[in-house]
């Protein structure tokens, strides 16, 4: 199981961005898929977390700001993110768990400019 994680970029405060992970191998299907993030001199964190359910759960600092979705069909797991501060510059790496098994993505650089 791979996954590739795309769409980070340097973005202005107050734009959006989405990003996208792809799972790739042999998989019927995904439990739990999410977002951390890590920024310079930080642990990693959590963001977001959407369970195969589809109930999903944010950190505090979100406060409604992004929005995580999946498509299982896909093997895919987003991140829409609206109304970015500088505190959202991060590597930003997606996680899924496969039959037990937690992977990780190799992470997506998200900058924020003021």
């Amino acid at each position: 199981v791979q996954l590739q994680a795309s769409g980070g970029g340097l973005v202005q405060a107050g734009g959006s961005l989405r990003l996208s992970c792809a799972a790739s191998g042999s998989i019927f299907s995904i439990n739990d898929m999410g977002w951390y993030r890590q920024a310079p001199g930080k642990q990693r964190e959590l963001v977001a977390i959407v369970a195969s359910g589809g109930s999903t759960n944010y950190a505090g600092f979100v406060k409604g700001r992004f929005t995580i979705s999946r498509d299982n069909a896909k093997k895919t797991v987003y991140l829409q993110m609206h109304s970015v501060v500088p505190e959202d510059t991060a590597v930003y790496y997606c996680r899924m768990t496969v039959y037990g098994v937690v992977y990780w993505g190799r992470g997506t650089q998200v900058t924020v400019s003021s």
